[in-house]
């Protein structure tokens, strides 16, 4: 979390008085030194992920409107070869390999091209890219976060270097704002990009334009874990999976401190909230409202209203999220009333709302003929709709919690974050089954050390403290 702390330091400069002063007293070119040796690469990188976003986005407008279709079949777009040609080839800026070059340039000047050329390849047989990439979204969003409600605060990091294992509750806890919920929300743009997209029907193509987005895709989502040692053991797997699951279902309350309890970590994830300004609340507000294009644009290409525009479609959609919304609050409700007293009777009523919940999507499959692709594309509709919702509401939590609803809000909030959690974590239990994935993470991480014959047994080992409460078991 150290960088997390400088991209902190870095916004809260941004935002000072005494940049907007340096800034108009240099001459240009001590402006632009002042610029690049503090605040400037923090809010390049910020460009550099907003680009990204803003491309998914168009693709997603493109696709979904039907204008890429209309597009695709204009001769002069279609058989465009030089314009797919030079799609193609900025795949190779976007892989990285020409950012690369200033380092190759200053290694070769100081030590000589064939040392810089080995370094490179060094670099990337160490994951330097995938380190680099995952890096790229903690400064980011931390640095965008304390732009829009500023915050910074000291964060005790120390100076030690972490070679035992983190537990999956702990990854969690630090990367789920900062990255999952980004890498997701980019893997959701990339599937209906593939699905409806259909400018770049070759696979090369497709290959080269996409590739660098899966790879950042990949990177945010999972280089917690690769680069976790003893990673993918499976009785470390096992005991990450029971810490996890306590750890969601634990109550929060005052004095339970986030680590012992989902609900006490998701309330301090809002503490930037609640000493936001106004203007911070409604950039807040607005970023959320992206997630409800996902709906807007999906109903529409559900083959049960495939050739219908009407917005009451758009209509009804709206319906079936307030009536799933009304039987999770009759849930929430039920349990904290009935599942003491009546706890018989309230397995009966959750048994009853999953058949009829199970009835109506085989109605809809047997009459309308509804396909697996529609109920894919229903998911990939709402999900990001209910997360919207999530965030508005946390943004607007005062009127929410006088509204009553505040209770409800957290039972949707914990089921978005399991849901998170397994899909996170099932690629990671699948790969702990197979024995030579653990060894050749250990062989990654601690090349050097084998190398030096070092005993790497002590090291995964884990601290003190754990060796010596096993040993007396």
């Amino acid at each position: 979390m150290f960088e997390a702390k400088i991209a902190n330091g870095n916004g809260e400069q941004t935002l000072s008085r005494d940049i907007y002063r340096l800034g108009h007293r240099f001459d240009f070119f001590r402006m632009l030194s002042c610029y690049f040796t503090t605040i400037g690469f923090y809010f390049s990188t910020m460009l550099t992920v907003l680009t990204v976003y803003v491309f998914l986005y168009g693709r997603l407008y493109l696709v979904l409107s039907g204008l890429e279709k209309a597009l695709s079949t204009q001769r002069a777009i279609r058989d465009n070869k030089a314009l797919q040609v030079a799609l193609a080839s900025q795949s190779f800026v976007q892989i990285g390999f020409l950012m690369a070059l200033p380092m190759m340039m200053e290694i070769g000047l100081e030590k000589g091209f064939r040392n810089a050329l080995s370094d490179f390849i060094l670099m990337q047989l160490q994951l330097a890219p995938v380190f680099f990439t995952f890096s790229l979204g903690t400064k980011t969003h931390y640095y965008g976060r304390t732009l829009l409600h500023g915050g910074s605060a000291y964060r005790a990091t120390g100076r030690g270097f972490v070679v035992f294992h983190a537990k999956f509750a702990d990854n969690y806890r630090l990367y789920s704002r900062s990255h999952f919920v980004k890498g997701i929300e980019l893997m959701i743009l990339l599937i209906v990009f593939h699905i409806f997209g259909r400018s770049y029907r070759g696979v090369v193509a497709y290959v080269l334009i996409t590739i660098s987005m899966w790879f950042m895709v990949g990177t945010w989502l999972f280089a917690p874990f690769l680069f976790n040692p003893s990673g993918f053991e499976w009785q470390k797997i096992l005991d990450d999976y029971t810490d996890w699951n306590k750890w969601i279902n634990n109550r929060g309350g005052i004095g339970v401190h986030p680590d012992k309890s989902w609900e006490s970590w998701w309330e301090s994830e809002q503490e930037h909230l609640r000493y936001s300004g106004k203007r911070g609340i409604i950039v807040e507000i607005l970023l959320s409202l992206r997630f409800f294009l996902f709906q807007y644009g999906l109903v529409y290409h559900i083959s049960i209203v495939d050739k219908t525009r009407s917005f009451l479609v758009y209509g009804v959609s709206w319906i079936v999220i307030i009536l799933v919304l009304f039987l999770m609050k009759a849930v929430s409700v039920g349990r904290r009333r009935l599942s003491a007293n009546f706890q018989l009777l309230f397995r009966f009523i959750e048994g009853f709302i999953f058949i009829a919940f199970i009835s109506v999507v085989i109605i809809l499959i047997a009459l309308p003929h509804m396909t697996i692709r529609d109920i894919i594309v229903c998911l990939l509709a709402f999900l990001p709709t209910g997360w919207g919702l999530l965030l508005i509401a946390q943004a607007c939590k005062p009127l929410i919690q006088q509204a009553g609803f505040w209770g409800s809000v957290r039972t949707l909030a914990r089921g978005y974050e399991i849901v998170m959690g397994l899909l996170l974590f099932t690629p990671v239990a699948f790969l702990a089954w197979f024995p030579f994935v653990s060894e050749f993470q250990t062989r990654m991480l601690f090349n050097q050390a084998f190398s030096r014959g070092l005993q790497i047994s002590r090291i995964l080992g884990g601290p003190r403290k754990d060796r010596t409460s096993r040993n007396k078991e």
